[in-house]
Formats: structure tokens, C-alpha cells, sequence
């Protein structure tokens, strides 16, 4: 059971973690803050907003917590977005393990990604050792979609792994909340990238998947759970030089 704690010896009454409150949970009584447990949607907002440490979280694992650092909490702007101009979809890998640490830093990034009302409800797939499995059923599946006449746009079906690239590692978002998945798996490219990896977005797979049962069972799929994103990871077997072009943003000022 989620509940907020807060330590009166250690509240000061300062309010702030009162009036930054969305759902208004929180009031001073006497001079201390007292949580009333009757809307709190356990965003931690109280934790992190209070400078004497006095909020904490009954049955959570407070030692996750860090406090602020100027030196490792904050990237210079022009460095973030050169990494995100930088970016490229890599569909060309090296026959290269991706160390567990590396792999679990990503999915790090995406549990710490904002979520609809702090639901937390993505959950996240890695596949290695069953890749050629899911791999194998999932082309059959996208042969007989070509040979039926879909136009696939951009697969050649000479190009061997044509789906999957030989990528050694796909990492899954599962989650009813379509915009909660597609955040955090933007945010665990990035972690992807940072830690030399490169990643792409394979959108025909999350197709056949969701309708495969043989698939699903080897993903473990429960009722009603649906695949939103399948992220390729791996070494780049290429390596870019520069950032491209883009179109000019449209943007309506009003």
C-alpha cells in the first residue's frame, strides 16, 4: 500500500510541498504538514519539493532517491539537441552482445518517463536469446502480407533480416496508454544512443505481433495487453559523420 509519511520532527511548515500538491492532499495542521490519503496519485511531487527530507513513502524504496546535482542533473542545451539531431535510425549491427547493464540503463529511461496520472503502466519486453524464434514466425507473417498484395514500402526481401536487421537485442513497450509508451521509449533511444548503442523503430513488427498468437505466447502477452513500440538495439555495424536536413518546423504562433 502506497502511503506518504512525513516526519513532524523534520517538517519546518514551509507549505511548499502543500501548495505544489495537484490534488490538494496535503495540509499544514498546526504548523506541519499532514497528508489525508484520500487523492493522492503518488506522483512524489511532496519528496521532491521538500528541503528537510521529511516526506518519505511507506513500502518504497527510498534509497532510489537522489538529491540534486548541478554537475550531473543538467545538460547544456545545444548538447542535448545536437545529440537529438545526431541521432540516426541504425539498421546495420555488429555480431556484438549488448551488456544486461547497458540494456536495463534503457529500460531505467523509460521507467522514469512521465506517465498519464503517474499510472506507471508500461511494461517492457527484452527479447535476446528468443529473437530467431520471433524473428522466423514474424517474416512468415510479412511474406504472406506482400505476396497478398500489401504494398511494404522500403523492405526488400533480398536484404536477408529484411525485418528485423539482425539487431541482437528488441526491447517491447507494452502498455494501454499509447502516448505513455510512445514517451518512454523516445527517452530509452536517447539512453540507447548516450551509451553508444544504436536503435530503430520497427513499426511492421508491432503489427504482426499483436495479431500472432504464436508470437504472444513466446512474449507471454496476458488479456487485453498490446505491443505499442518493438525498438531494435545494437553495436552500429556503420558510422555517420554529421547530422542531416530537415524540413523547416511548422509552427503556428497565436
Amino acid at each position: 500500500m502506497f502511503k506518504i509519511k512525513i516526519e513532524p520532527d523534520q517538517c519546518i511548515g514551509c507549505e511548499l510541498c502543500v501548495n505544489d500538491c495537484l490534488t490538494h492532499d496535503l495540509e499544514l495542521i498546526q504548523g506541519k504538514a499532514v497528508a489525508r490519503h484520500q487523492n493522492c496519485f503518488k506522483c512524489g511531487h511532496c519528496i521532491a519539493i521538500c528541503p528537510q527530507k521529511a516526506v518519505s513513502v511507506e513500502n518504497d524504496d527510498m534509497s532510489e532517491i537522489k538529491d540534486f546535482e548541478e554537475g550531473t542533473f543538467t545538460i547544456e542545451p545545444e548538447t542535448f539537441l545536437n545529440v537529438v539531431k545526431f541521432r540516426r535510425s541504425v539498421r546495420h549491427y555488429l555480431d556484438k552482445e549488448v551488456e544486461r547493464e547497458k540494456i536495463e540503463k534503457i529500460i531505467e529511461a523509460g521507467r522514469y518517463t512521465e506517465t498519464a496520472s503517474n499510472s506507471q503502466g508500461v511494461t517492457y519486453i527484452v527479447l535476446q536469446k528468443e529473437v530467431p524464434r520471433v524473428r522466423e514466425l514474424a517474416t512468415k507473417q510479412l511474406k504472406t502480407l506482400i505476396e497478398a498484395g500489401y504494398n511494404l514500402q522500403g523492405l526488400n526481401l533480398d536484404e536477408g533480416d529484411f525485418l528485423l536487421r539482425n539487431a541482437p537485442v528488441l526491447i517491447l513497450t507494452v502498455s494501454k496508454n499509447k502516448v505513455d509508451a510512445g514517451l518512454a521509449a523516445s527517452n530509452m533511444e536517447i539512453m540507447a544512443v548516450t551509451q553508444g548503442l544504436g536503435a530503430f523503430f520497427i513499426g511492421f513488427f508491432v503489427r504482426i505481433a499483436n495479431k500472432d498468437q504464436a508470437i504472444k505466447e513466446i512474449l507471454e502477452m496476458g488479456p487485453g495487453e498490446e505491443i505499442v513500440t518493438c525498438m531494435a538495439v545494437g553495436y552500429p555495424k556503420v558510422k555517420y559523420y554529421r547530422t542531416v536536413p530537415r524540413k523547416k518546423a511548422k509552427i503556428r504562433w497565436k
